[in-house]
């Protein structure tokens, strides 16, 4: 059972550092914990300490599991990934033949990525809707043609088939794992290799090795490749524990279902168990309809130690746990905390997930989130103290400084330290345009203290610089704070909003209707949504927080086009600049248009 005490967490304190042009270093006064340098060190650690422990499983409906885990122990998670490893390296891949991975998550994928890291073969797991939703491959092609990988490996050959053959070239091998492809090497086949081929390589890696290439969403462009090295990995995996101490004690049990090829769940959560000797199981469902009843399903038999989901998935579990007081039992049986990113959470969800964990455990559960980036291993900001309401992101981690700038009214967000990335592969023009002229990483985004007067008690999150625009009266609109408060107030009637009203004397939105809204008659949702939009207009404090127009879109935002993710996030500049007509329209006469 995991205990949780005042000693489950940190309590960090700070120095700070005040700059004539008005910026303002903050960093903990300890310097970072002692790490093992490699990912290869952990898996040795803990292949060597617990060889029987699980380290990674997944449901196996083949006739001989029937639907049961199926189950990697450490031990057989390194002499898996060093056979793996052997043949990969006498297929000729190395630091500069990478392994592209296209398909999802699956013991076979993670197993790979174990192998590649073992050795010092960069690999690069690719969003799997590159090769899937994409109608013309073009962020797959030049993600290939930037790599010029040695190798693909796809899950299901005939799946990724047409993927595949958008990016092969002569000197480009393909594994397949289930129903291959003609041509290509079975993975089952790989699993011959001689463990003692891998020795030489093992033994030269250092914290220098790239571990792996993750994409930026590439929502404005051609996707980056983040380098991600032993290093950076290592050291944020440090930051980590010392945040939440408990798992030093406990190794982690945690049930994911997000794609490794996001930074969150690919090197926060994977390696948040790897290095700590925990278990990891592969959640085939997701807060999806007609997935999350395998969620479910797991739920009830997984009793996580560390719990992730972006808001819809609390959202949708919140609603089972006040349901079914067994499965709450099992949730919070051995739970040190929930966590949540991706978005903001409602304060509505936040309310009832503490409650059903104070009903159930008779304690406060901690609910948290943390701010990050692909660029930042992700893990740069957490809070660990009970807080009454949702969005607080938190202070910076040991070994990690804080540098606040002020820009357009705002304050912008840098980060210096161990784990921030070395730059873009490929790209020294993106790279050097990513650092300032003191070496800190500028994420883009903008904090807000949720004390100016202390702040060891955190940060909200406070929007995209480049998101954010001017009205005609020269009053900055935060464009990320005006959304989320609009999409909460619009009570699920919306599953976003694109804010506008550049050089305009009033804000407006462009409105994509949740599946609740798209149900309803419309007539009545929109009554709903002009109600809404009245109350919301009446707590506004502003001109640059009050919505005065809204108008409906016709349709989904383009994938290929760059207007949202694989996450569901949506590009704010990229829906405007593709919306420029349904914009107009919303500064006319229209009536379409919702008014306050």
């Amino acid at each position: 059972m995991t205990v949780i005490d005042a000693s489950s967490f940190w309590s960090p304190e700070f120095e700070y550092e005040h700059r004539d042009d008005g910026s303002i270093l903050m960093r903990q006064t300890e310097p970072l914990p002692e790490h093992l340098p490699t990912l290869a060190s952990y898996l040795d650690k803990w292949a060597d300490a617990t060889p029987d422990a699980t380290w990674m499983a997944r449901r196996d409906h083949s006739p001989a599991y029937d639907g049961s885990w199926r189950k990697i122990t450490y031990g057989d998670a390194r002499e898996t990934a060093r056979r793996l490893a052997a043949s990969l390296l006498g297929m000729g891949l190395g630091p500069d033949r990478p392994l592209l991975i296209l398909s999802e998550n699956s013991l076979e994928h993670g197993l790979l990525a174990l192998a590649c890291s073992y050795v010092g073969i960069p690999y690069a797991p690719v969003s799997p809707a590159y090769s899937l939703v994409s109608t013309d491959h073009g962020k797959l092609k030049a993600i290939a043609a930037l790599l010029q990988p040695g190798a693909v490996f796809a899950d299901d050959g005939q799946r990724f088939a047409v993927a595949i053959d958008a990016i092969r070239n002569s000197g480009m091998q393909v594994i397949n794992h289930r129903n291959q492809a003609k041509g290509s090497i079975s993975y089952d086949d790989l699993l011959d290799g001689r463990p003692e081929d891998t020795e030489s390589h093992r033994a030269s890696l250092t914290g220098d090795h790239v571990v792996k290439y993750l994409f930026t969403s590439g929502s404005t462009g051609s996707p980056k490749a983040v380098i991600n090295t032993n290093q950076m990995i290592c050291a944020m995996q440090a930051m980590v524990r010392d945040c939440y101490r408990y798992v030093t004690h406990t190794p982690p049990v945690v049930l994911d279902w997000a794609p490794w090829n996001h930074t969150a769940a690919g090197n926060k959560v994977s390696n948040l168990v790897m290095t700590n000797g925990g278990a990891y199981y592969i959640d085939d469902g997701k807060p999806a309809p007609g997935k999350f009843d395998e969620t479910l399903r797991n739920l009830r038999e997984v009793a996580c130690t560390w719990y992730f989901n972006v808001p819809i998935g609390w959202d949708m579990l919140v609603e089972e746990l006040e349901r079914d007081a067994a499965l709450a039992k099992t949730f919070f049986s051995n739970l040190g905390m929930m966590f949540y990113a991706g978005a903001g959470m409602p304060q509505h969800t936040w309310d009832r997930l503490r409650a059903v964990g104070r009903a159930t455990t008779g304690r406060e559960v901690l609910l948290a989130s943390s701010l990050g980036s692909t660029e930042t291993a992700p893990f740069a900001l957490a809070i660990t103290e009970v807080q009454e309401k949702s969005g607080n992101i938190g202070v910076p981690a040991r070994g990690l400084t804080l540098k606040l700038v002020p820009t357009s009214g705002k304050l912008e967000l840098r980060l210096k330290g161990p784990s921030i990335f070395p730059g873009y592969y490929g790209d020294p023009e993106k790279t050097a345009e990513a650092f300032d002229e003191d070496g800190f990483y500028c994420m883009g985004d903008a904090l807000r203290p949720a004390d100016p007067d202390d702040f060891s008690k955190g940060f909200f999150f406070d929007g995209r610089i480049g998101e954010n625009f001017k009205l005609a009266t020269g009053t900055w609109v935060g464009v990320g704070a005006v959304r989320a408060s609009l999409v909460d107030a619009m009570q699920g009637l919306i599953r976003d909003a694109v804010i506008v009203g550049e050089n305009e004397s009033r804000l407006g939105a462009l409105l994509i209707p949740s599946d609740a809204g798209r149900a309803m008659d419309s007539t009545a949702f929109h009554s709903a949504i002009q109600t809404h939009l009245k109350t919301a207009a009446t707590a506004a404090t502003g001109s640059a927080s009050r919505v005065q127009l809204a108008l409906v879109l016709d349709r989904d935002p383009s994938f290929d086009k760059g207007e949202i993710t694989e996450k569901g996030s949506l590009n704010q500049r990229a829906m405007r600049a593709n919306n420029a007509d349904a914009i107009a329209t919303l500064y006319s006469d229209s009536k379409a248009v919702l008014r306050v």
